[in-house]
């Protein structure tokens, strides 16, 4: 691979005039003419359109894609104000209707592959016949719509089908992957009183067994709410056997020989609960609704990442991220998602490579950081298998570096649209992503998506153009949160993301819009920690860390380092007469492991004599992290409004050591 550094913006790739042609939305333009009388010239104009006439733009996407109505709407939008605007009023719907509406015998529903489990296909009989199955038994253990089922299981199939029986009932589903800590789960899942816990007897990552028994009675004790759990065994098979004592089986759901019903839903009806971790307190627990999520998921997987019925569609995640909610939309436009279940190094970094040509895949999405990852191998995932299928490579999660976009070009293939995509949680998809009919250039988002006005603002709120400021979005869309739960008063709501500039979403990335309506992502803007595309609240570090003796007070910031790679720094006060060394580091690494999940745990760890706080103690986190990126200290934080003004030299050392944004040695 050319060792020369590549420049932002440099041109990559311009799809073919058969490609922009077959496009999917390439097809959308050609219908808004023919039944709209709209034409556009260019994607640009097609963008201002849908941000403009925000109304007509979703009700053609409703009449385009052949929105189910269970009963019709009454009104398209409630109102433009945010939060609190609402879609489609009076309409009634159902999720996992529009998903068997594309039911066959011609392809698989689902494939399936894990360090335990060979290539495996689910067929849509199967499918519907375990999910039908599923929600009648769901039904004769009282849930009913509203309540909320929770799992805490790996990405695998028996996930996805407890989730679509949920969406058929109503019901309101929530996540957790296995490698989850106790307390991250519990922290979680306590705060919306689930009536069922799906739950799985253990997996296996990187090699290694892990047997999650006591794990899932921890919990299961925990959530006083709870009516039953279902217990499906995957690290061991049990048979015949009985399930231990206040379990059901997994099978014991199945053969029902149910017809599967679709309960009638308000558009806005909740589909599930994701969470967002903030600086302080319970992570966020955001409820997106069904007819938002179906709508914008179908937006986004056809028109953006220009899936097509038929494809086969991966995206590596595991189901406490985001990315595993948006991999069930592949169903609803006709894909065939692809699943898989362990590490992404596993025993190699070729596994998802090999994965890639025995799948085949059409669509492979994955993170920045793993792209990185094999760039920094030596990977030539081009050279050692066939991808003669592949026709789109996704990243997110993080900000893909000029380099990450040359490596896939130079080593994976030369002709794909690489699908860059930032939104993540929040919107539960992309704000800003891929246009297959535009060209690609190094370290750009090709283009901000349909429906979504995305703007970069300066302090002051002027719209910036080609200067970074920060990420707003200035009109509604349907699948932002309902609301926050336990936030009756949207106090909460309101403070994450509407504080900075009142009634318009605040991201919090740091971003620029080029000229040619591309986006550059420098990272966040806020002190949230985002790795591998998980966003991590430090409160819950802060909580893990500092119940250890040795620990007085601690802080921990997050920042991308000028290689793509993300690093996250711990700084930690310890008691009296204490020493920071190598065995205190390995036990303050597995506790954060341990009590919260690998993703949590910090790349180093420095002692320092005391945490930088405001004048009524908050941790100064922010200051910090743009210090730490090269941000003069005269910018990056009053000194005045600190109650230890002296705490901010370490950092301000740190930086001029090292040079601004590197990793410390």
């Amino acid at each position: 691979m050319d060792s020369r550094p590549v420049s932002e913006g440099t041109l990559l790739w311009e799809p073919s005039g058969e490609r922009k042609e077959g496009a999917n939305i390439t097809a959308y333009m050609r219908w808004l003419s023919r039944e709209k009388g709209l034409s556009f010239k260019e994607y640009n104009d097609l963008w201002t359109w849908s941000v403009t006439e925000i109304e007509s733009f979703w009700e053609s996407l409703w009449e385009y894609f052949k929105i189910i109505p269970r009963k019709g709407y009454s009104e398209i939008l409630s109102s433009r104000k945010m939060p609190g605007a609402r879609w489609f009023n009076g309409s009634e719907i159902n999720y996992t209707e529009h998903v068997f509406r594309n039911i066959t015998s011609e392809r698989p529903a689902l494939i399936f592959q894990s360090e335990i489990t060979p290539l495996t296909e689910i067929s849509w009989e199967e499918l519907y016949k375990d999910v039908a199955s599923i929600a009648a038994s769901l039904r004769s253990m009282g849930v009913e719509k509203g309540d909320r089922v929770v799992a805490y299981m790996p990405n695998i199939p028996q996930t996805v089908k407890a989730f679509l029986a949920c969406a058929s009932i109503g019901a309101v589903w929530s996540s957790c992957s296995p490698d989850f800590g106790t307390r991250s789960v519990t922290d979680r899942f306590k705060q919306i009183e689930p009536k069922v816990l799906f739950a799985v007897d253990g997996y296996q990552y990187g090699g290694k067994a892990f047997d999650c028994l006591s794990a899932v009675e921890e919990i299961r004790k925990s959530l006083t709410t709870l009516r039953q759990t279902i217990l499906v065994p995957y690290l061991k098979e049990t048979g015949g056997e009985k399930p231990p004592e206040g379990f059901l089986l997994w099978k014991d759901l199945l053969g029902k020989n149910a017809e599967l019903i679709y309960e009638s839903l308000p558009f806005n009806h909740p589909i599930w609960v994701v969470y967002s971790s903030g600086t302080t307190g319970l992570p966020k627990g955001l409820v997106h609704s069904q007819g938002g999520i179906l709508i914008e998921l179908m937006k986004f997987l056809a028109l953006h990442v220009d899936i097509k019925p038929g494809d086969r569609f991966f995206w590596f995640s595991t189901t406490g991220w985001v990315m595993w909610n948006i991999v069930q939309g592949g169903l609803l436009v006709g894909a065939t998602p692809i699943l898989y279940d362990g590490s992404p190094g596993y025993p190699d970094m070729d596994v998802l490579w090999g994965l890639a040509e025995k799948a085949p895949m059409n669509i492979f999405g994955t993170s920045a950081a793993f792209i990185h990852a094999c760039m920094n191998s030596g990977l030539e995932p081009g050279k050692n298998h066939d991808l003669g299928s592949l026709k789109t490579m996704g990243s997110t999660g993080s900000p893909l570096s000029p380099e990450g976009f040359r490596w896939v070009y130079e080593k994976v293939k030369k002709d794909l649209l690489l699908a860059s995509v930032s939104g993540g949680t929040d919107p539960c998809s992309g704000f800003l992503g891929s246009c297959p009919t535009l060209p690609v250039h190094a370290g750009e988002l090709q283009c901000r998506c349909l429906g979504v006005k995305a703007e970069a603002l300066d302090e002051a709120g002027k719209s910036l153009l080609g200067e970074v400021g920060e990420l707003v979005i200035k009109e509604p869309i349907p699948s932002m949160p309902l609301y926050l739960w336990n936030d009756p008063d949207n106090k909460r709501y309101i403070e994450s993301y509407f504080e900075m500039y009142p009634g318009v979403w605040r991201h919090g990335d740091w971003i620029k819009i080029t000229d040619r309506g591309s986006a550059v992502i420098l990272g966040r803007s806020d002190s949230t920690l985002k790795r591998m595309g998980v966003r991590m609240g430090s409160s819950e570090i802060y909580a893990a860390v500092e119940e250890l003796p040795e620990i007085a007070e601690s802080l921990i910031v997050g920042y991308n380092l000028p290689n793509g790679d993300y690093n996250m720094p711990l700084f930690v006060v310890l008691k009296k007469g204490l020493k920071l060394d190598a065995a205190l580091k390995d036990k303050i690494k597995k506790k954060i492991r341990t009590a919260l999940s690998p993703r949590h745990v910090p790349d180093e760890i420095h002692e320092i004599a005391e945490v930088p706080k405001t004048l009524n103690g908050k941790k100064l986190e922010v200051p910090v992290k743009k210090i730490l990126q090269g941000i003069p200290v005269e910018k990056a934080v009053n000194l005045d409004s600190m109650s230890n003004p002296s705490a901010i030299r370490y950092f301000t050392d740190m930086a001029e050591k090292e040079g601004p944004g590197k990793k410390p040695a």
